[in-house]
């Protein structure tokens, strides 16, 4: 009876120590998978993570070539608009300053060139014992016309004849290529009061600006000049040179 006891109670041990020993085999195959499987996920993360930075670098990189070609193309292309943009702006100030007549900025406008202006009378219905002057530019640039005209009526004149200062207009009259000037002329008093009166058969202009005087014919050959004669200052409208 107790040696059946012993042998059940030595059995009972291995059986319990057998346990242990497989027990402590699992535990140890669990945590050296754990380990393995571990290791080799690390493994795989390392071995992919460069590849994933240079395929970063590489598209910034070409992101960068890129931007930058797109920058200097851009560029480039505005600097060639800017340059056809200021080479027709040459082209067009080069153009303006070839065109007859025009005036250039620097250039002040000269004085009406007598032997360039066309002088013409005629006399007028109203008012009376009035005759209108007109002188239209001929030259192929603008000029100016200052002051009002100097008359001298018949060779023996001892001086021109004066001017009505009320007359006298806001700026100086000037005259682009083929535009006329007016001035009045009284040549004498409608109430008979003037003096030292005479038919008179040749007048001579001076204008500004001019040494020489021109011949101006005038109509029906000859008109009767008294002291009340005068002269306006140039006007560039027909009616303000005979409203005087």
């Amino acid at each position: 009876m107790y040696a059946t006891a012993f042998r059940r109670g030595r059995t009972v041990r291995t059986i319990a120590a057998s346990i242990v020993a497989v027990a402590a085999l699992s535990l140890t195959a669990a945590c050296g998978g754990d380990g393995d499987g571990g290791s080799d996920n690390a493994g795989k993360s390392n071995s992919s993570a460069p590849a994933s930075s240079g395929g970063q670098d590489a598209g910034t990189e070409k992101g960068t070539d890129a931007a930058n070609g797109a920058g200097e193309s851009g560029t480039a292309d505005k600097g060639d608009k800017g340059g056809k943009s200021g080479a027709a702006d040459v082209k067009d100030a080069k153009a303006q300053a070839q065109k007859p007549g025009a005036a250039s900025d620097d250039e002040p406008i000269g004085d009406c060139d007598i032997n360039k202006t066309v002088l013409s009378v005629q006399n007028v219905k109203n008012p009376i014992n009035h005759m209108l002057l007109k002188a239209t530019n001929g030259a192929g640039v603008d000029c100016k016309l200052v002051g009002y005209p100097s008359l001298k009526f018949g060779a023996d004149a001892q001086a021109a004849t004066p001017v009505n200062e009320d007359s006298k207009p806001q700026s100086v009259v000037v005259l682009a290529p083929g535009e006329s000037a007016y001035a009045g002329i009284t040549t004498s008093a409608a109430d008979g009061s003037g003096d030292e009166g005479s038919k008179i058969d040749s007048l001579e202009v001076f204008i500004d600006g001019n040494e020489d005087s021109a011949k101006v014919e005038l109509p029906g050959g000859s008109v009767f000049v008294d002291s009340a004669a005068r002269v306006t200052y140039w006007q560039t409208d027909l009616q303000d040179a005979l409203s005087w």
